[in-house]
């Protein structure tokens, strides 16, 4: 669970902190930059798991082809100075994981702050496009005893708080960098703290970071919080992907774009410990049944054996079999969603971009219901029932605005930003709004009031509200 971030000089994002809970909203105009906010989430993610220039690709789209150039990536790019970009990450990460040769690891401490300072080194030779250099990067541990300050939404300290955080560390974090001879020099300290030196490395020269690197169980916190940074998801439905049958080979997992929807399903209704797939099948077509116009009997996923495919068929009440093919894309994206809160193996962080597409209108209250049932109850322990799920979304519907709950949102502008040559540019900006739990802490007017979001709130002028004339 990501409950903070903190990210500067990452396109045009600038100082700016972010506190999570388990469901947040930012909604703003488009432009604003609220994308960007996914990708700094996104980018720290693929870091985990691929070295900085691949991940720098991945992250601005390019699918592993070497032709972007890195600088993309930071606060005014292209132009000359000290390329610098700074992020740090608070997560609440599982206890128990297991490395990538399938051994058992158990973190000894399960809230952590990640911090991360990435810089450019300028193209020389053949190379066209310079390259990312490891600047600073450090894992340390935050305390039982302030996890109440970190964790400011509200939530059981008991059921919740008390169940996700565990374990003691006192003494070095599990990752640190000093400089040495005008050189960074990243250690890792491994966590029982008496089994040899730390493990130094010179950072100018990593292609990757440490924690990218942490694949046994020898430092199961850094493994730990690498397991975590990988759960981060961006969910990006496609219905081209939702459409598609599964051969029975394919993986059992949905991707990202929603491929692998019948494979999941199938693999959800048959391999929960003590459920039954009808019932599975049945809690599935009754939440896409809350669609207005859709009239859902029951589904289930088609197993034809001389094709050896998976197919998820919707049965409607008057007696039509239509396969996921013929159902339109809202419908569709919403159905993989109700796949996803059927699946208490999906963990971690989904950020999600305007649900609302494709949905109409007299919808949108079942897709904000569905996507907030997404998310973890922190008023109750996680589990099997209650899985440890958080979700970020962005949207500029001032329907979805008004139906979202005022502790879970965010507004996004942006503000005026003084370079050090003088430059006036803009940066983004996201606000709380007053008496909520984010704004309790904040200063300096960094909230809004519902005088300032009056256009998420009221009907535009000239709206046409009824219909008129003559309807013959």
């Amino acid at each position: 669970m990501l409950t903070r971030i903190e990210v500067h000089g990452f396109k045009n994002l600038l100082n700016l902190s972010i506190d999570f809970g388990p469901f947040t909203c930012i909604a703003g105009e488009n432009g604003t930059g609220k994308s960007n906010v996914f990708d700094a989430i996104q980018f720290l993610s693929l870091l985990a798991d691929q070295s900085m220039m691949e991940a720098a690709q991945e992250v601005r789209g390019v699918h592993g082809e070497r032709q972007g150039d890195p600088r993309d990536l930071f606060w005014k790019g292209f132009e000359p100075g000290n390329h610098r970009m700074r992020f740090a990450a608070e997560m609440i990460v599982p206890l128990h994981v297991e490395d990538d040769f399938g051994r058992a690891a158990k973190a000894s401490s399960t809230f952590l702050r990640y911090e991360l300072e990435i810089g450019y080194q300028e193209p020389s030779g053949l190379d066209r496009f310079g390259r990312l250099t490891l600047l600073h990067e450090t894992l340390a541990h935050i305390t039982k005893g302030k996890a109440a300050q970190h964790l400011r939404f509200r939530h059981s300290a008991k059921q919740f708080r008390d169940t996700v955080i565990q374990g003691h560390r006192s003494g070095a974090p599990f990752i640190s960098t000093t400089t040495e001879a005008d050189e960074s020099i990243v250690r890792i300290h491994q966590d029982g703290g008496s089994r040899g030196q730390p493990k130094p490395a010179a950072a100018s020269r990593a292609p990757a970071t440490v924690v990218s690197t942490i694949t046994s169980s020898d430092d199961p916190t850094i493994l730990a919080a690498r397991r975590e940074m990988q759960s981060w998801r961006r969910l990006a439905l496609e219905p081209s992907a939702l459409r598609r049958s599964d051969r029975y080979v394919d993986p059992h997992v949905m991707g990202a774009d929603g491929s692998h929807l019948p494979a999941t399903l199938f693999r959800v209704a048959h391999d929960t410990p003590g459920a039954d797939p009808s019932q599975v099948y049945a809690r599935v077509a009754g939440r896409l049944s809350d669609l207005t116009g859709i009239h859902v009997r029951d589904l289930d996923v088609d197993q034809d054996e001389v094709r050896q495919l998976l197919t998820v068929n919707v049965h409607e009440v008057a007696g039509m079999t239509l396969p996921a093919r013929s159902l339109s894309e809202g419908t569709l994206r919403f159905l993989a969603l109700c796949v996803l809160l059927e699946d208490s193996s999906v963990r971690g962080l989904i950020c999600m971009e305007e649900p609302e597409n494709g949905i109409h209108p007299a919808n949108l209250n079942a897709m904000v219901d569905l996507v907030q049932d997404l998310a973890v109850d922190p008023s109750e322990e996680p589990g099997t029932d209650n899985p440890f799920r958080q979700v970020l979304i962005n949207t500029h519907s001032p329907g979805v605005v008004q139906l979202v709950g005022n502790e879970d949102l965010l507004f996004a502008d942006t503000a005026m930003h003084r370079s050090e040559n003088g430059s006036l540019n803009r940066a983004l900006r996201l606000r709380p709004l007053v008496d909520t739990w984010r704004a309790n802490k904040a200063t300096n007017g960094s909230f809004v009031t519902k005088a300032d979001i009056l256009p998420y709130l009221t009907t535009p002028v000239g709206a046409q509200l009824t219909l008129s004339g003559d309807a013959a």
